[in-house]
């Protein structure tokens, strides 16, 4: 009898996908929502699900005369904020002195896709509208971020079909489990907060840093395998303050993840092979000769593996 039900329900739910199915094309309404995300003035009171833990988290936005102004408060725990003005991030953390660079993004928990190129996405991840729901207390469409490769998680994400903006993404790996949650409990889109937020602009915050360009040179390793759109950046070198271990380290983006390769001298506290995972983050570590191999970031972990495993050495022949 259960198996007979369970058979009729599966029927139900094939047979009813065309009624609530959109034709709306996905990447149109991406652009729609990047487009609403960067110029309507808004408020979106959120968690973050973890399997450990739930953030709460306020974020607000303001667009006025081509600049944009943004803050990120951290609802709970010690004070924590992130605000932007135009070209400028501002960082304020406990036992942290306040700091400010010059950057168009914040490296923050921000739902995500808020500030995404989406035709850049576009060329390694495909986009597939699965659909309505509702979040937030409104109908939303339901798009699928998946990447051609098969190398990297996917997104899920609930985008208000009034205003155009994110109000869920579930971070998914290519099991179908979802290791994190962004879920918006109450917005609003309200031109009054222009007023408010353009009071950042009298707020005295610190003067933007220097960033110091690389102090290296020439490498002795290369990593000779990423995901397609992965873009590298600068290799820097320093020194560990415990250990007192040169580090080098190289950061890899493709717009929607991250992840860094770190390389350093072998000593007694290395270790051979091991590979953690934590929720969304993958830390895969491997020797070579007199080398420490690690891989950090938002990769699945056989991923990380053939990155590290990519990485050759001057002396050595690339594979």
């Amino acid at each position: 009898m259960k198996t007979f039900l369970i058979s009729v329900l599966v029927l139900l739910c094939l047979n009813s996908t065309p009624v609530f199915a959109d034709n709306t094309s996905a990447k149109a309404l991406l652009h729609d929502m990047s487009k609403a995300s960067q110029q309507l003035n808004y408020e979106l009171s959120y968690i973050l699900i973890k399997k450990n833990s739930i953030e709460p988290l306020l974020y607000r936005h303001a667009h006025e005369k081509q600049q944009q102004f943004a803050h990120l408060v951290y609802l709970s725990g010690p004070v924590r904020e992130v605000i932007r003005r135009g070209n400028e991030i501002s960082y304020i953390e406990p036992g942290v002195k306040p700091f400010t660079i010059a950057s168009h993004h914040m490296v923050a928990p921000l739902i995500p896709l808020l500030n995404s190129d989406i035709d850049q996405l576009s060329q390694h991840y495909d986009f597939v509208n699965i659909g309505r729901d509702r979040e937030a207390g409104t109908p939303c469409h339901v798009i699928r971020i998946v990447p051609k490769d098969g190398l990297r998680y996917s997104y899920v994400l609930w985008v208000g079909e009034h205003s155009n903006l994110p109000l869920r993404a579930d971070l998914v790996d290519r099991d179908g489990e979802v290791l994190e949650q962004y879920r918006t409990i109450s917005y609003s889109v309200n031109d009054k907060l222009v007023d408010i937020m353009s009071g950042l602009k009298n707020v005295h915050l610190p003067d933007v840093l220097s960033v110091p360009k690389s102090n290296v040179k020439q490498a002795t390793w290369k990593v000779n395998w990423v995901p397609d759109g992965f873009k590298s950046l600068e290799i820097n070198r320093y020194r560990m303050v415990i250990t007192k271990r040169v580090v080098e380290n190289q950061m890899f983006s493709d717009g929607l993840f991250s992840f860094s390769v770190y390389v350093a001298p072998k000593d007694d506290h290395s270790l051979s092979n091991q590979l953690i995972r934590q929720g969304r983050r993958t830390l895969q570590t491997v020797t070579r000769g007199n080398y420490e191999i690690s891989v950090i970031g938002d990769l699945p972990p056989t991923t990380a593996q053939r990155i590290a495993k990519s990485v050759v050495f001057n002396a050595q022949e690339a594979k």
